[in-house]
């Protein structure tokens, strides 16, 4: 697991992946997916533009990965407001990130034995997905800033989180790489 995203013509990146890496991604994409939650399309004869004022969750989410993915924008010094906001805006980052997912799984899915080849756009959808992929294995491992956390990358092989560490830095690889492809 070793891809590295190279440049192509027109602002779009590729990388070689093999069927295993191919599996490996789609999963954590369709398992992103489903932490997510399903998306409030408007119900047939429903009016779209009412749907675009839905008022979202007030409250923060119970789930630590989803707490990390759709943090208090005023922090807990304000409650009042960061229930406003997120009452505003989350259905909006939901749909967005349900997006990238989605985006993910379709290049995926047209996958040749070459790799992935990206558009500008899909590349931007990818960078969204890959980080909040790490940000949600980072939250279940219970990645922090502290040092300590060094520990994680020289785990026993029969630890049972190992193939998520694993899974949490080749993904930053991916991401790292991407990055790179992207800046001018």
């Amino acid at each position: 697991m070793a891809g590295q995203f190279e440049t192509v013509a027109g602002g779009g990146a590729s990388v070689a992946l093999d069927e295993v890496e191919i599996s490996i991604l789609r999963s954590l994409a369709v398992q992103l997916l489903e932490l997510y939650g399903p998306g409030d399309e408007p119900a047939e004869g429903e009016d779209p533009l009412a749907a675009l004022f839905a008022e979202g969750p007030s409250e923060p989410p119970s789930d630590p990965a989803l707490a990390r993915l759709f943090p208090d924008a005023y922090g807990e010094e304000n409650p009042e407001h960061s229930a406003e906001f997120r009452r505003f805006t989350e259905n909006d980052l939901r749909t967005r990130k349900r997006e990238d997912a989605l985006a993910v799984i379709r290049t995926l899915d047209a996958a040749d034995a070459s790799g992935v080849t990206l558009s500008a756009e899909d590349s931007r959808h990818w960078l969204g997905a890959l980080n909040d992929l790490r940000l949600t294995i980072g939250t279940r491992l219970e990645v922090s800033d502290d040092e300590d956390d060094r520990g994680l990358y020289r785990l026993p092989d029969d630890d049972p989180r190992k193939p998520m560490v694993m899974a949490y830095l080749w993904l930053g690889a991916l991401q790292e790489t991407l990055i790179e492809t992207l800046m001018p």
